[in-house]
């Protein structure tokens, strides 16, 4: 773990399936800094029965989506805790361009500004992967339901069917993994999602990495392409 340094900001985007969850956690074990899930986020303010987990429990008992407004409250609460201070892993979010611009003018404006670190814009990181292989993925998808290891039924399956290698708990597979829900959510990434990476393109801050290939020789390239941009 290197703690000497400042990563700054960093964010991974891609469809869904990309691998972007085990890729924060391997930049998060390699820095010391924070994996930042806005849908884990999410579902610790409603359970822990927050103000802002309360209205969007509201929200999305009518099935309507959680409006950006409230996600941005919960980001930007979340960004000004101090294990921040180093830098921090988005992953999920931003979602949208309007989501990206909002991103940026909050790290201009609040966090590592030039009075105290300068200024560091965030690092972003498209992680590729095909839409055939990501269905492959998340239809073999498992996960355990008590340590929230992930597993693939064909990829890197458990050694015992069906069960956790870790605790033994019976794995699952989720509701977003079921193929109808994942046709679904690759729609919408490429409607919602994709203007994200094009927005960052635009502004020459977008790095693409091959998520195809074996996930330790993605972790390679992420690190390596980090290695050679973390400046703070």
């Amino acid at each position: 773990m290197d703690t000497s340094r400042s990563t700054g900001p960093i964010v991974l985007l891609g469809p869904p399936g990309a691998g972007k969850g085990t890729q924060a956690k391997r930049i998060a074990e390699q820095y010391g800094i924070p994996q930042i899930s806005t849908g884990d986020l999410l579902r610790e303010h409603v359970r822990t029965g927050t103000s802002l987990g309360l209205q969007a429990k509201d929200i999305m008992a009518r099935g309507e989506l959680v409006p950006d407004g409230l996600l941005y409250d919960m980001v930007a609460g979340r960004l000004r805790e101090a294990d921040c201070g180093r830098g921090f892993i988005l992953d999920g979010f931003p979602r949208t361009a309007a989501q990206a611009g909002w991103l940026d003018a909050f790290l201009e404006h609040q966090l590592f500004d030039n009075s105290k670190r300068g200024k560091c814009l965030p690092i972003v990181m498209q992680i590729d992967v095909g839409y055939n292989e990501v269905l492959r993925r998340l239809t073999g998808r498992r996960t355990c339901p008590t340590c929230g290891r992930i597993y693939n039924a064909y990829l890197q399956p458990p050694r015992v069917e069906g069960v956790c290698d870790l605790d033994g708990s019976k794995l699952v597979i989720r509701n977003d993994d079921r193929e109808d829900v994942i046709r679904e959510r690759l729609r919408a990434y490429e409607e919602q999602t994709r203007p994200v990476a094009e927005y960052f393109e635009r502004k020459g801050r977008l790095i693409h990495v091959d998520g195809s290939l074996p996930v330790d020789q993605v972790s390679e390239r992420v690190l390596g392409d980090l290695e050679r941009r973390v400046i703070c």
